[in-house]
Order: structure tokens, then C-alpha cells, then sequence
């Protein structure tokens, strides 16, 4: 039952009730009150909560608990698909390793469920069905008010303690954006501002125009692309198009 479904059928048993002297608003608050609050789930193990959750579930694992997130916003939802065509096509292209996005989780000491992670080759095993079981290579988080807290607190410390060697904090409400590298158990901060390029630490050749991510609309991810990866890229469309017959074999060396 939605929350606009709950409070009118409470309206309804309202009116329904015979005319006495009770607290008419007091009751309504006490019953929308016991209504529209979640029941509180209890403890579980990983396993437990990965059999629970579904592939829509927007909840990570923390202390054997469920934490609920909220749905992400237009916006949020814009900057993670841009950021996953270029990541995904850079690291298909060079065979580098896998990309993920949220709904995923990755397994520390808490289960996460970051916005993007990208995993190198050499590490892929640590792939499952439907987690990462350790670190991934690369993590990013999009900053949202609601996961302010999470993102530059007690995930910044989880990531680091288990063993995320960069990570990528990105607030678009504050055109603002922190690159770290792990030294140690401690990340250190590599770039962060409004613009500049920022070249990845863990993904050799990939380097992103931090003024790309406040675009309005965000640039074509094949236009980043191009800028990005260069002749090398140019050169593998050139050849798809060949492959599919728009253009003639011949036409460019």
C-alpha cells in the first residue's frame, strides 16, 4: 500500500467510526504514525541479505542490518549513465578489465552497493553472481544530499581499510569533484575542483575533463570518447563502420 493509499484508508475507517469523544486528530496521527513507518528488519548474515534482496533492492548490508537508500534523482541517474559509456567502452577497448553499476554490491566488512566500480582483469575473479567478494579497482560515488554522510564518511573509511586503491568522490549540487589514492590504509588526495583533466591512477590512458560532469546536457559519451582515447578509437569505428559496409574498404588507410 503506497503512503497516498494509507492515508485514505485511514480517512475512510475515520469517518467510519460512530460520533464519541475521542481525540479525532490525535488518532489519526497515532495510526499513520504506526502505519507508514518501515518494519524494522532483523539482523541477518551477507548471505541472508544477498537471498533477501532482489536486483531492485536499494539497500546495503551494514552491521548485519539492512540500510534502505532512497531512489536516485534525474541528475544522479544522467552523471552515472555518462560516466559508465565511458568507462565501460574505454575498458571493453582495451580489454582492461569489467565495469558495474549500481544496483551491485561490493563485499568489505559492510556490503556496499557503489554507484560505479570498475574491476581489473587480473582481479575479475573475485566477481559473483551478484557481488563483488573484496575490493574493487576503482569506485565512484555520485554525492547526493542524502548520501553526503555515507559517501564521505563511513564509506570513505570502509574503502580504504578494504583496500579500494582509488576513489572517486563527484557532488554535481556543488560542481565539485575529489579524486583519492590509496597510500597505506589512508587515501590521499590526488586532484579535486570545478575543471581540470584528471588522469586515472588505475586505468592507464584514461583521463576525464572534470567541466564535462556539469554539462548541461552531459556530453555525447561517443564525443568524450574520441577526445579520450584518440587515434586509437577513431581507428576502431573506422573500421566497424568498414566492417558493416557505410564505408568502402578502401576509402581510409
Amino acid at each position: 500500500m503506497s503512503k497516498q493509499q494509507t492515508i485514505a484508508w485511514v480517512e475512510t475507517v475515520l469517518r467510519s467510526l460512530p460520533s464519541t469523544t475521542f481525540d479525532e486528530e490525535a488518532l489519526r496521527h497515532r495510526l499513520l504514525e504506526t502505519l507508514l513507518v518501515p518494519p524494522r528488519l532483523p539482523k541477518m548474515t551477507y548471505e541472508e541479505f544477498l537471498a533477501w534482496a532482489d536486483e531492485d533492492t536499494l539497500a546495503e548490508w551494514v552491521d548485519g542490518e539492512v540500510v534502505m537508500t532512497t531512489p536516485a534523482s534525474d541528475r544522479h541517474q544522467d552523471m552515472v549513465g555518462f560516466l559508465e559509456g565511458v568507462l565501460r567502452s574505454f575498458v571493453e577497448m582495451h580489454q582492461m578489465g569489467v565495469v558495474r553499476s549500481a544496483p551491485f554490491q561490493m563485499k568489505l566488512e559492510q556490503g556496499r552497493e557503489p554507484d560505479l566500480l570498475f574491476v581489473q582483469q587480473e582481479h575479475v575473479s573475485r566477481l559473483k553472481e551478484n557481488y563483488l567478494d573484496g575490493p574493487a579497482d576503482l569506485v565512484v560515488e555520485i554525492v547526493s544530499p542524502e548520501s553526503v554522510g555515507r559517501d564521505r564518511g563511513e564509506k570513505f573509511y570502509e574503502y580504504a581499510r578494504g583496500g579500494v586503491p582509488e576513489y572517486w568522490l563527484i557532488d554535481p549540487q556543488m560542481h565539485w569533484a575529489e579524486f583519492y589514492r590509496l597510500e597505506g590504509e589512508r587515501y590521499r588526495p590526488a586532484f579535486s575542483g570545478e575543471q581540470g583533466e584528471y588522469h586515472a591512477w588505475q586505468l592507464p590512458g584514461f583521463w576525464l575533463r572534470v567541466e564535462w560532469l556539469w554539462q548541461v546536457p552531459l556530453p555525447a559519451v561517443e564525443d568524450v570518447l574520441l577526445e579520450v582515447g584518440g587515434e586509437p578509437y577513431a581507428r576502431r569505428w573506422i573500421e566497424r563502420l568498414r566492417q558493416r559496409g557505410f564505408l568502402p574498404t578502401d576509402s581510409i588507410p
